[in-house]
């Protein structure tokens, strides 16, 4: 599967109005339950802050979204 983004773009979770603006930090090798593969082009490491703490989530990539907006990730 192709790579969708590259590390510093921002991102979305697809269908939630609510999900945080994040920012991509690399791809993650993740191991498949079922067949035991290893794939490491499809699921991405993403950063995000909230109330001043870091929060890092390991999404598959089908499940973003690229935003056009860019900036930093407080709100003032």
């Amino acid at each position: 599967m192709p790579r969708k983004f590259k590390p510093g773009d921002w991102v979305k979770v697809k269908g939630k109005i609510s999900a945080p603006k994040m920012e991509v930090l690399r791809y993650v090798p993740k191991k498949d339950s079922f067949f035991g593969l290893v794939n490491n082009d499809s699921y991405l490491e993403c950063v995000w802050y909230k109330s001043g703490v870091r929060n890092l989530e390991v999404i598959h990539q089908n499940k973003l979204i690229k935003l056009t907006e860019t900036g930093g990730l407080f709100k003032t």
